[in-house]
């Protein structure tokens, strides 16, 4: 059978689902090693930077790299990271159990590699692909990440309830077959890069636009949004609302990532009837409300509601970014997505330690922590509107650019 590029699709949304394991499936693990391991919220914070620092140094790299390395062995690279960092999960703590926080750091590092890497590439081997409707299919790229995220919750809570949580360092090898996959795929699919079609900007002249500056704030804020809430819904759900870990999981990491893929999946659907600037505008009074319903309504349920609705607004923010930034600035190249994508990971960063740090001033209060992270959707909502009073300045600016 010949592979065409609806092949090369498909194992990018394969893709995304490896990358969703990797940077979701220990956050579920939280209650574990805080009970079994003695690791502090600090700690576990700590494990969430780590991950989310790496993947910033990765795409710091990839901005220069990538164009040079080519798609295609900097895509394979990133799925074999991907698989490596989950076998190192499960198999570094049986190795040094004493050493547990070391273990998960170094874990964190591996996978974080690759999870950086796909973040760099994934993205402008979709915006290469021959055809139009580029924000669609952008956004469903990333909707595959909250279906991997759903994946990784549902299928995870099923082997805690059939063989408990004593063997949990079996789960991280099983979700390896995932990238694992991807790696053989990735060899044979047809894959372009957008300098087949245009002569990318230099780094250099890129950061001389000042439009781009506003899509790095984008990036920075909606990566802190989303990250914020996703990294500490299970954590939040068990202890803060007081439910079991099965409940906590379902209805926190879980609800929160089907409203997430539902608001991407949307937007893939009716891009054309809405312009994106403004979606993203609309998606940050969303975020902001939810947020105020964790934090502020006492009722667990509502509370967790308000979970999900975090999960619909910031849905479109990192791929709407991405999106807009492409056909604003279209000479970008892999370079751009990856300069938007280190600022992202920053935000993915700052987001779930701001939290952290906030709660522990408030001897451990959680709600109290994410109510500081509305800060994030209002920084979102103010640059969307900057945006959108800027648009007629933006063409002039980036087409003078072009031609230095």
């Amino acid at each position: 059978m010949k592979l065409t590029y609806k092949h090369t699709v498909l194992t990018c949304y394969l893709a995304n689902v490896g990358g969703a394991a990797a940077n979701n499936l220990a956050s579920l693990l939280f209650i574990i090693f805080q009970n079994e391991y003695g690791l502090s919220s600090i700690q576990l914070a700590t494990v969430i930077s780590v991950n989310f620092m790496t993947q910033i140094v990765v795409d710091f790299l990839g901005a220069k790299y990538a164009d040079k390395l080519g798609y295609r062995r900097t895509v394979l690279l990133s799925a074999s990271m991907l698989t490596l960092g989950l076998l190192s999960l499960g198999v570094l703590p049986l190795l040094v159990p004493d050493k547990m926080f070391m273990a998960l750091c170094m874990s964190a590092v591996i996978y974080a590699i690759g999870s950086g890497l796909g973040e760099v590439i994934l993205s402008p081997i979709i915006e290469a692909l021959p055809g139009d409707a580029k924000e669609s299919a952008m956004s469903i790229l990333h909707s595959f990440y909250c279906w991997g995220h759903v994946c990784v919750v549902v299928l995870s809570t099923l082997y805690f309830q059939v063989f408990g949580t004593s063997h949990w360092q079996i789960l991280p090898m099983i979700w390896a077959i995932v990238p694992l996959s991807t790696v053989f795929l990735f060899s044979v699919t047809p894959i372009r890069s957008l300098s087949e079609d245009k002569v990318s900007v230099p780094l250099r002249k890129l950061f001389t636009v000042k439009i781009f500056w506003l899509f790095m704030l984008l990036m920075l804020c909606g990566g802190a949004a989303e990250l914020a809430m996703a990294q500490w819904s299970s954590l939040f759900a068990e202890s803060a609302l007081g439910v079991s870990k099965t409940v906590g999981n379902l209805l926190g990491p879980c609800f929160f990532a089907i409203m997430m893929g539902t608001s991407r999946a949307l937007y893939g659907k009716y891009s054309e009837k809405l312009p994106l600037i403004r979606a993203i505008s609309l998606c940050a009074v969303i975020t902001c409300v939810g947020y105020l319903m964790v934090s502020l309504i006492p009722d667990p349920y509502v509370a967790l509601i308000g979970c999900g609705v975090i999960g619909f607004g910031v849905g479109i923010f990192w791929p709407g970014t991405l999106s807009v930034a492409s056909k604003t600035i279209p000479t970008g190249g892999a370079g751009m997505f990856a300069i938007l994508a280190l600022f992202g990971d920053l935000g993915c960063s700052v987001g779930p330690q701001l939290a952290a740090v906030v709660s522990e001033a408030f001897d451990n209060n959680l709600k109290i922590g994410l109510l500081s992270c509305t800060l994030f959707p209002l920084l979102i909502l103010i640059s969307s509107l900057i945006f959108i009073k800027l648009t007629g300045k933006i063409k002039s600016d980036v087409e003078e650019t072009e031609e230095l």
